[in-house]
């Protein structure tokens, strides 16, 4: 017999304890600053041992950052495991609407990002992340459209997909925003406000064109 039912136990419980202890980590950064709370407070409280935190999270920055790893590849997922007729964009666009717009409206996010921003570890670690992030999109997008690895307009749409969560945070209608910004990315600047621009040509209109070769 496989050994497959024993593994999912395994692996749930790996999922439950790490879940535990990053839920403990918020809840002690937000009650005393992520200085203030020690490795050893979060391990208590998640009733771990300090080893195991370790185990599952390799610094203490991480601990805020726990869905880093999902983050990105649910991003790579929604590139390339997109319906043939769909765009890279309109895929990027319907992952926004399902995974990025419940998160802005969630009353626990101001918190986060007060914490964040507050807190200058948290901050170059966040930095960070957004760039490995943008360039692990930048790749994946270069690969489906055969572009080279390096193309600047994959890695400049990987970068402006990206700052949609933070265009949206603390929006009345996160959705609507999350929507504007993908129409300006398909559609262009100049289709959205200045046809009445001085800038004539080309430079009139920031159009991206990214899709299938």
């Amino acid at each position: 017999m496989p050994d497959s039912p024993t593994v999912g136990r395994r692996e749930r419980k790996k999922a439950a304890t790490r879940q535990a202890i990053a839920d403990a980590a918020l809840e002690l950064f937000l009650e005393h600053g992520f200085e203030q709370a020690s490795v050893r407070d979060i391990a208590e409280r998640a009733d771990v041992s300090t080893t195991t935190l370790f185990a599952h999270f390799p610094s203490k920055e991480a601990l805020v950052f726990d869905r880093e790893a999902e983050v990105e590849a649910a991003l790579t997922a929604a590139v390339r495991e997109r319906p043939k007729d769909q765009s890279v964009v309109e895929a990027l666009r319907a992952h926004a609407l399902k995974s990025w717009v419940p998160i802005a409206s969630d009353p626990r996010l101001h918190q986060l990002t007060a914490l964040v921003d507050q807190t200058p570890a948290l901050r170059e670690y966040a930095e960070r992340m957004w760039m490995r992030h943008a360039g692990t999109l930048s790749t994946v997008i270069a690969e489906e459209l055969g572009r080279e690895a390096d193309d600047l307009a994959c890695s400049a749409l990987a970068r402006f997909v990206l700052e949609v969560p933070t265009l949206a945070k603390g929006r009345h209608d996160p959705r609507s925003t999350v929507e504007t910004v993908f129409d300006l990315l398909i559609h262009g600047w100049q289709s959205q406000h200045d046809s009445g621009d001085a800038v004539t040509g080309s430079r009139k209109s920031c159009h991206i064109e990214l899709d299938r070769p």
